[in-house]
Formats: structure tokens, sequence, C-alpha cells
């Protein structure tokens, strides 16, 4: 919300109607004169406008020309709903005479609503009555008065729909509008508190969060609109992922006689083919893994079970790695591993020395203990530590401190291996930058859009010598170094890098001018990596080392190559009819070409290539 919550005055709604509640006269008497004006809400999709929010303003230049002010001149219940409605009555008044298209978006906070909407809504059908058409009002719940009990408030609020009336819950993401009010009302509309729309063109967590609640409200079967869109770069993001409106200054500011249509570089922005660049979410390589996924049943036995006894468990039970010694109340005291309790057996005389001892007596009694709660981060932390026997044993599984189960070293090591090797897939370990996954869905949006763009496979020629005998180390800083210099070289609104794997990078540019920021990339990197030799390669011009054969070569100072596909005109369509799998086909094809070029660089045409690529 960006104002007064729209209402009209309390005396005098309708014939018939109540007139306003007692106490409101001495805070109407003295009110300035109001006026509205209209922000316009556009729809994402096309454009068009969906309709606009009113929002009441004092007297320019005067104390009262914020709303805030209005408000404080109301003193009470009972002269806070007066100026409600006086306010709404006033913006309706203004908008029959616009007539301006679609929706009307009117603000009202919850405790006027309990009044309007009492004795089956007669208040609000006398408040719009002959000022417009139910079906193009949208009731925008604000915050100005508490919701008070969400399950009452819904009831409330169905008589809206009786009316043949939409509304919308106002400021989603912050205060009282949260998802309690969402399960008991079910609107038409929520709109998006700008605090999670603003930046959201460079903010992940703002992306994602934004995401979720477009599912939720697509299972709801409501819409969203985003507040607060600032820039070209914010208005994209939220048409491409999906949101039906969008309302903020850069789509159009307050006034008092807004445009019947929306602006025409708000218009140009959304027919725009060039699709968004969601900013990506950087992962750790955890996930949402717990002790409990990893719990194997198992025995337990006494601090005084006899080790002979022990023993035969685990004859018993060939698949089982280790056993508990618990307490009387099930707590964990120690862990006997199979491995090393057998071992122990194959000794001369073991049996007969120990055989009916405690088993207590040998039992690691530090072993490793989690809740079932606890994350795959927590429990890696074992590896890093001294007591390394905990990954031969395993470890002890509790709930609230007592034995449920057991964990294995190699569980845990295999939970940690395929987690980091999905998070690689999303982002590179070494720059961060996104990977196969992040890549493949960004390509297949450019082609669903039809959008025209640059497909470049960057190769780094040589690197594999330089990393044989500088080390791994500075082979990991020519790498990030190569990843910054490509992100300098990117349009972030417009550009999209990604980190294939080892030295292949891959950019998919929609600018314009990508040429001349590859071709800039390139020389960057190249006087780069020739820095990083040391003195004696530099003024040899090279390293002399051994190819994969083992073959003595020398070689040239590590070099960037990019192949560039184009994918334009036809190339889209053949694109769409192809598949997105061509892509990668296609620009290896041309990364081979740019190897060989003098330049580094060689650029090829989709269409061209098409014809050469395996079905």
């Amino acid at each position: 919300m960006n104002g007064l919550p729209a209402a009209t005055p309390s005396h005098d709604l309708a014939p018939g109607a109540s007139a306003a509640p007692a106490g409101a006269g001495l805070a109407l008497a003295r009110l300035p004169q109001l006026h509205a004006v209209f922000q316009p809400i556009v729809q994402a999709d096309n454009g068009e406008i969906l309709g606009y929010e009113a929002l009441i303003r004092g007297p320019v230049g005067s104390p009262w020309a914020a709303p805030e002010a209005l408000f404080r001149l109301a003193q009470g219940v009972a002269a806070t709903i007066a100026l409600e409605i006086h306010a709404a009555r006033t913006a309706l008044a203004a908008w029959r005479r616009l007539d301006l298209p679609g929706k009307l978006f009117l603000n009202f906070s919850p405790l006027t609503l309990r009044r309007l909407l009492a004795d089956r809504g007669r208040l609000m059908a006398a408040l719009v009555e002959a000022g417009i058409a139910p079906s193009r009002l949208v009731i925008e719940v604000t915050e100005q008065t508490p919701i008070g009990d969400a399950a009452s408030f819904g009831v409330a609020m169905s008589v809206l729909r009786e009316l043949g009336m939409q509304y919308a819950l106002d400021d989603f993401g912050t205060g009282h509008a949260n998802l309690d009010l969402l399960a008991h009302l079910s609107p038409h509309f929520i709109k998006i508190d700008k605090s999670l729309v603003r930046g959201i063109a460079s903010c992940s967590r703002r992306l994602e969060i934004l995401r979720g609640l477009l599912r939720m409200m697509s299972a709801f079967g409501g819409r969203v609109i985003a507040e607060g869109i600032e820039d070209e770069e914010e208005l994209a993001v939220i048409r491409d992922l999906g949101v039906t409106g969008a309302q903020g200054y850069y789509v159009g500011r307050p006034v008092a006689q807004p445009a019947a249509q929306a602006a025409l570089h708000v218009r140009q922005a959304l027919a725009s083919r060039h699709i968004a660049v969601f900013p990506q979410m950087v992962r750790s390589g955890w996930s949402g893994i717990t002790a409990g996924r990893l719990l194997r049943p198992a025995p337990t036995v006494s601090p005084a079970t006899s080790n002979d006894a022990v023993l035969r468990t685990f004859q018993d039970q060939p698949e089982l790695q280790a056993v508990a010694v618990v307490n009387d109340e099930g707590r964990p005291l120690a862990i006997i591993g199979r491995q090393a309790f057998i071992d122990r057996y194959a000794a001369p005389f073991h049996r007969e020395l120990y055989g009916k001892k405690a088993c207590i007596a040998m039992a690691n009694r530090e072993p490793a203990c989690f809740d079932q709660r606890a994350s795959l981060e927590e429990m890696a932390q074992i590896l890093s530590g001294e007591n390394t026997r905990s990954l031969a044993d395993g470890f002890v599984i509790t709930d609230h401190g007592r034995h449920i189960g057991l964990g294995t070293g190699a569980d845990l090591i295999r939970a940690i291996t395929e987690v980091r090797m999905e998070a690689a897939r999303y982002a590179n370990p070494l720059t961060f930058l996104p990977g196969n996954i992040p890549l493949n869905q960004h390509i297949e949006r450019l082609i669903e859009a039809a959008s025209e763009f640059h497909a470049c496979y960057v190769d780094l020629n040589h690197f594999k010598p330089f990393n044989d005998k500088y080390g791994y180390w500075k082979g990991d800083e020519m790498l990030k170094g190569a990843a910054a210099i490509l992100a300098e070289a990117c349009g972030p609104a417009r550009d999209f890098l990604g980190h294939v794997g080892g030295d292949d990078f891959l950019v998919l540019y929609q600018s314009g001018d990508w040429s001349e920021r590859m071709r800039g990339a390139i020389d960057r990197f190249n006087e780069a990596a020739r820095a990083m030799y040391a003195p004696a390669d530099r003024a040899a011009g090279g390293m002399h080392g051994e190819d994969r054969h083992g073959r003595a070569v020398f070689f040239p100072p590590v070099s960037m190559a990019v192949g560039v596909v184009c994918v334009s005109g036809d190339g889209v369509a053949g694109l769409q009819r192809l598949g997105s799998q061509h892509i990668g086909a296609a620009a290896a094809a041309a990364k081979r070409e740019a190897k060989r070029s003098p330049t580094g660089m060689a650029v090829l045409d989709f269409l061209a290539l098409a014809a050469t690529l395996p079905a």
C-alpha cells in the first residue's frame, strides 16, 4: 500500500444508510479537503492495465498532505472508521469522473471492513452503489488496524464474494498479512510488499521467496501483484516469474488523472523478448538430510553384557556393523564396532581371557552421538575432527538423548558426496558460478521466449601444463581470475555466465555489444595469464612440459579461446524445433574452431551448424 485506505464519508452514505459512527463528527468537522490519486497496476504478461490503486492525499504543501498525518486527525475507533469511509467516497467520486479501464483497488482496514460487512454487507453495498460495478472493485485489506481473529474475519470477508467483489491482501510478507490469514481468506490477489520485491533482480533469496508464493497462490487459485517496482530489471524478473501484476514508481506514480494505458517504456520492457537473468542461489552443498535419514535399527547391550554375548550377536546378524552400550534409561554409554571387536577375538587366548568379562571394558566410551534431527553439516564435522574412530565404528542416533539406532561412517560419507555432487551441478564450488542445471534452465527460457542470443563457449588453451607445473593452487587462482574477467564482460540484467567445469565456461549473451565485451575479456585474460608465469618462462615465451603422451613439448602461455554460436532469426525457430541439447554440441564445435583461430575466437551460425549435429 502507498497511501491512505480509500473510503467515503460516513455520514449520508446513501438513502437509508446509517449515519457516521458516534464520535466521528469532531474529526470530520476539522478534516482538510481530500483528493484522490490513482497508481496504475499493469498486467505483466502483456502490458495492459489491470487496474489502479486509489490513494488519498490532503492539500498539497499542507501538514496533512501525507496520509499518515491525516490518520493522526482521527482519534478513536469511530473517527478512524469515519475517516476511511470518507476517503473511500472521495476516491469513488473521482473514479466515476475519470472513466478509467480495469479494476479499482480500494483500501480498507480490518476494523472498518468488519463494520461495512456486517448485516450481509448492507453498508458496503450502499457505499459503492452507482459508483462502480461490483465486479470491477477489489477491496484491499490494509494494516491500519489489527485483524484480530482470522477465522471470524474470513467469514466477514466472504460477504464480498456474495456482493460480486474481489479482495486482496496488501503488503503481504510483513506484519499481519501472514500465512494464517491467507489460509482463512483465500484472497483473489496478494500484493507482495515492496521490501520483498526491491532488488529482486540481484537477490536470489527474494526471488526464491516470490517463487514459493507464486506456487502457493496457484494452489489457492489466486494471483500475485508485485509492489515497489523501481526499474526495468525488477519488472523483467517479475514478468518472467509469472507474476500477474506490477505496481511501483517505474510503472507509474500516483496522479490525479492517470493515463488509460501503461507508459511506453513499460509496454516496451514487457514486450521485449530479452529474458531476465535470474540471480542464482549459491548452494553450500548441504541439504535437508538429517541423522534420522541415515538411521539403521540395531540392538543394544548393557554395560554388564559379556564379550561372548556380543560376539554371538555379531555372528547372528552378519549385516550388523556395531552395537551401542546403553544404560537402563536407554542413554548411550559406548559403542562397539564389529570389525575391531572381531579382530581382537582373533588374537591368541582372547576368548579365554576376556570372553566372560563385561563388554564395557573394551568398548569405545566416546561414541559420536547425534540427535535424529541433526543436520548433515553437523554430522560431517566428525570428518575433520580428531576422533576418526567414529567413522569406523559408526555413530549413535538418539531422540532426546535416548538410543533409537545407529548410523555408519560409509552412509555418512556417501550422503555427503551425493549432496556435494548435486550442489556442483547448480554452482561450481571453486568460482560459485552457476553450473550445468541453471545453464540448461536459462537456455530453455531463451528458447521458450524466442529470444535471439549468442552462446559463447570459453576454453583455456594449455591450462593443464600450467596446472601441472605450477600446482593446483595457482591453477585455481587462474580459473577464478578467468571467472572474474568474464563476469565483468557480462551485463548482469541480460547476460548469463556459467561454469561448465574445469577450465570451460559458457556465456549466454543477449547484449548487442557481445563481441566487444568478449574480445575485451580475451585480451584482459591473456595479459593476466602471462603475468602468472615465472620470469624465466615469461622471457622464453612459454614453458617446457609433457603432452598427454609423455612427450616433451614447449607450451605457449595459457590463452582464452571462445567459440560463438549465433542464434538469431530462423536459428531461433530451428533451435525450438531441435531442442536445447543442440546448443552444447554447437558451442563445442565452435570452440574447436576457436582453438585453431589466431584471434582466439570463432563465430558460427547455429543454422549452418545444425545440419552437422547428431540428431
